[in-house]
């Protein structure tokens, strides 16, 4: 137990909070900018068992905020990568690796297995998948988003309202770090919050940050946060996976002139066209790349009366 002799010093951690950590297994997605700071620190907290699931490969443009890769890494899968450093960090614990997309068809399984979840993936679809599928299993999901030099972190669901009680609607225009930016001290920033928060909870440490977000502005250097605890989960359009549709399904796809579509059967129908386009019956799903525009399509359906309405975000 020396290895973690100054981490048991902080009160409330002590052998018990040290064996909480030994027995929890940790769902993390996403192995980009924060999951490069969130699994090694939690690895080397003493995590028993951490399973990382991300579909990308480490690329060149990653190395500046993704520091648990080196330029040796280049080409091989992130998720893979990750799980090796974790381990060489600390090889008490285990560390999975699963390469591939988490969606909603795949989801409740590693969810169910797991004691807390970190979304790590920058994603809002993931983010509502999760927060949807972690609320209904009670299980605890900490969360984060960095763009720029601003971001936030926050604990959702288990003993605290999900995500949809904080953020019931998308933004208008969705930015990435590829088409914003990002700076990398920003994402360790949020990152690390992400990993404290994480063992708060398993620990049981007082306060909780479950119902609480942490907010980051390094632009301007101001922090900040704010509790939503009792705040009203809002009603919303769930995610499904492409796997999920079924033969009666309408599947309407979204996307403009030249993308490259994979589902066939599927109604191309521009996002103007759907304030006339003739509602069927059964489920629709619409599908876009990021699942914005599906997003925004459902509430002009909703508006006109459709009720059995689902997204699908097929190009994250």
């Amino acid at each position: 137990m020396s290895r973690y002799a100054r981490q048991m010093q902080v009160p409330g951690v002590g052998a018990i909070g040290q064996a909480r950590l030994a027995a929890a297994h940790l769902l993390i997605v996403g192995a980009g900018g924060l999951g490069c700071t969130v699994i090694p620190a939690l690895a080397a907290a003493g995590v028993g068992w951490l399973t990382i699931i991300d579909p990308d490969i480490v690329e060149v443009t990653n190395l500046h905020r993704q520091t648990l890769y080196t330029a040796d890494d280049i080409g091989q899968p992130k998720a893979v990568a990750a799980a090796a450093r974790a381990r060489g960090l600390n090889p008490n614990g285990q560390a999975t690796a699963i390469v591939d997309r988490l969606d909603p068809a795949n989801a409740p399984g590693l969810i169910a297995a797991a004691d807390l979840v970190v979304d790590a993936a920058d994603s809002f679809a993931v983010t509502y998948t999760l927060s949807d599928l972690c609320l209904a299993a009670d299980k605890p999901l900490i969360s984060a988003s960095v763009i720029g030099r601003a971001g936030y972190a926050g604990g959702f669901c288990g003993t605290a309202p999900g995500y949809r009680a904080v953020f019931p609607d998308l933004p208008a225009q969705a930015a990435s770090c590829a088409s914003a930016g990002v700076m990398g001290p920003a994402v360790a920033v949020l990152g690390a919050l992400q990993a404290q928060m994480a063992l708060s909870v398993l620990i049981g440490l007082e306060p909780s940050p479950l119902g609480r977000i942490v907010t980051l502005d390094m632009a301007s250097w101001r922090f900040g946060g704010f509790g939503f605890d009792g705040a009203a989960e809002a009603p919303g359009f769930g995610f499904v996976a492409a796997t999920q549709i079924g033969s009666e399904d309408t599947v309407i796809d979204l996307r403009p002139d030249g993308t490259v579509r994979n589902l066939p059967g599927a109604q191309v129908v521009a996002p103007g066209d759907l304030a006339d386009w003739p509602i069927p019956m059964g489920r629709v799903v619409l599908c876009c790349s990021t699942g914005l525009r599906a997003w925004r399509g459902a509430q002009v359906l909703g508006g006109r009366g459709a009720t059995a309405l689902a997204l699908l975000a097929d190009g994250q």
